[in-house]
């Protein structure tokens, strides 16, 4: 196992990486926006759930043969990108054909939270650019002496843990902006409408992401 002085490097670096605005970090922002606190801390957790399923396809040698594979990398960032395209436009939508929302009902609806970390596992887990992130990240911290796929677990957890733990602050950052909004539903539509073309747009970036070589 690498030791606690490389473990506490690697946290700082992990660290400092889960902070710097991405598309993670924008895309829970995005669906705090449209759907409250609740959605945006379920997408918070979703995500960390698909990042989790790269973690381990990265140790079982998954990520490296996708990575590796043009047409099985292309499928997948398609897909990611397809349904991070739908969420927004769904989103975008659903604002508009809402004239006056019950911003009431729109806090914490339980279907919507659900349905938001669903949407965040998916998300995630199709999003080729994740696999392609740990697998050039993770290994300069691993004692090749010492059960690698142990280590990628490991290191890759911690990794996923602080990410998560910077999209929930992310996301009650939002809910603040968005309760400010409270008494002009007409800008709730608005952040809504914007939440969904911003998902969209992340999804567009997506579609046109390169293999990493």
């Amino acid at each position: 196992m690498p030791e606690l002085g490389q473990i506490v490097l690697f946290t700082a670096a992990a660290l400092i990486l889960a902070i710097t605005p991405g598309p993670g970090i924008f895309y829970v922002a995005a669906r705090t926006l449209a759907g409250g606190r609740g959605e945006g801390i379920a997408s918070s957790l979703g995500t960390g759930v698909g990042g989790s399923v790269h973690v381990v396809a990265g140790a079982l040698g998954v990520s490296a043969l996708v990575l590796a594979s043009a047409e099985l990398f292309t499928a997948l960032k398609l897909m990611g990108a397809a349904y991070l395209v739908y969420i927004g436009w769904r989103t975008f939508q659903s604002a508009r054909h809402e004239a006056a929302p019950d911003l009431t009902a729109m806090a914490q609806p339980v279907h919507g939270v659900r349905r938001a970390f669903r949407d965040g596992i998916l998300v995630e887990a199709l999003n080729p650019k994740t696999a392609a992130f740990f697998l050039a990240f993770i290994p300069q911290f691993i004692d090749p002496n010492g059960p690698v796929a142990l280590q990628f677990i490991v290191l890759g957890l911690i990794s996923v843990s602080l990410n998560t733990l910077a999209d929930v602050v992310v996301a009650f950052a939002a809910s603040r902006i968005r309760a400010g909004a409270s008494a002009r539903p007409a800008l709730i539509r608005r952040l809504r409408e914007a939440s969904g073309g911003a998902m969209v747009l992340l999804g567009l970036g997506l579609a046109f992401a390169r293999r990493p070589a």
